[in-house]
């Protein structure tokens, strides 16, 4: 591979004339760029990114960190930050903590190492040490999905509450009163949020809510399926709350093995919006925003915190989810069954 050096000694300049040109960090004439872009050429040169880094203070790329890349909500997620860092010259380092701590704290400490510029971050679960392992990076930050306590860092994210007590809502209107929910696990602040807009909206309707109504389980399909099982099993409900639509999808499948209908039987949303639950059948109903647009605002808030165009108080950007109807929801059919 060849070095430097070897540019320095074909094109006949200095090693100090190479790393102005490559570096672009002082004026050269334009017979030794041209000498030195040559040599390049031909010895098919690739820079030190790490050596750059040293002398511009700075290596064009980003850490994200995600929970789950398994999930399409992060998925996609990702690809919006993606695509408005790389339209900017920032490439991306995409690390997935499998909501683990440990592992988001030894990801963090590799982030650091390799000098990036700034870093997006969905945490994992409930992490009292985030704080401080953030405040090590030393860069800017933009929490996106999930709040971090005790850290004071730019901000996107989906109004939690208010989606599920829209979605909630919505099975209300419909006639249901029988209404399930499935959350995620009570150590996650998403889903204490979402189970507080599912009781805001039944307590609002007068509708009492039995310990058998709540069913706690992860963000997952299987975790739909089996909480929903259990559902089914005890309270019987007309309708559901999914806490995001991979549970959501869990539950077509659930009530699809019992031979149930979606939504003649039971009626069925979920949170998120993900690109999925458009093509699952029945079409998955749901509230959420546009998760590329969420990853494109996180990204932007950080694009403009490493530029300083960006200064002052940390900016929150709470999105109010939009209700999407789709397949999976309809009106109680026989009243009766309440």
């Amino acid at each position: 591979m060849a070095t430097i050096k070897d540019v320095a000694t074909l094109a006949g300049v200095s090693f100090t004339t190479v790393s102005h040109v490559v570096n672009r960090t002082r004026p050269v004439s334009e017979k030794a760029r041209e000498k030195v872009e040559g040599a390049i050429r031909q010895l098919n040169y690739v820079p030190s990114g790490v050596a750059r880094s040293l002398k511009v203070r700075a290596t064009s790329t980003i850490g994200l960190l995600v929970p789950n890349n398994t999930n399409p909500y992060f998925a996609e997620l990702a690809r919006g930050i993606e695509m408005r860092c790389e339209r900017n010259g920032y490439c991306v380092f995409l690390c997935n903590s499998d909501d683990d701590t440990e592992k988001q704290r030894n990801y963090l400490r590799a982030l650091r190492e390799k000098r990036i510029d700034g870093l997006v971050i969905a945490s994992a679960g409930d992490n009292p040490s985030l704080a401080l392992d953030l405040s090590e990076n030393h860069v800017p930050v933009v929490i996106v999905d999930r709040e971090v306590d005790n850290v004071t860092a730019d901000l996107v994210e989906i109004d939690h509450e208010f989606g599920a007590y829209v979605a909630t809502q919505h099975l209300l209107s419909l006639g249901h009163r029988r209404i399930g929910c499935i959350s995620g696990p009570s150590s996650m602040v998403v889903s204490t949020l979402r189970v507080a807009g599912f009781t805001r909206a039944m307590a609002e309707a007068g509708v009492a809510i039995g310990t058998e109504a709540i069913m706690e389980s992860d963000f997952s399909s299987p975790g739909g399926y089996y909480a929903a099982s259990r559902l089914f099993a005890g309270l019987q409900p007309t309708a559901i709350f999914a806490g995001n639509d991979m549970m959501g999808i869990g539950v077509l499948r659930a009530a699809a093995e019992r031979g149930m209908r979606v939504p003649q039987d039971c009626s069925v949303i979920g949170f998120d919006d993900i690109e999925l639950s458009r093509y699952v059948y029945p079409a998955l109903s749901t509230v959420g925003q546009s998760i590329l647009q969420l990853g494109e605002q996180a990204a932007q808030l950080l694009l403009d915190r490493i530029s300083g165009t960006a200064t002052g108080p940390a900016r929150r950007q709470i999105v109010a989810p939009q209700l999407t109807v789709r397949e999976s929801t309809s009106a109680l059919a026989i009243v009766g069954n309440e």
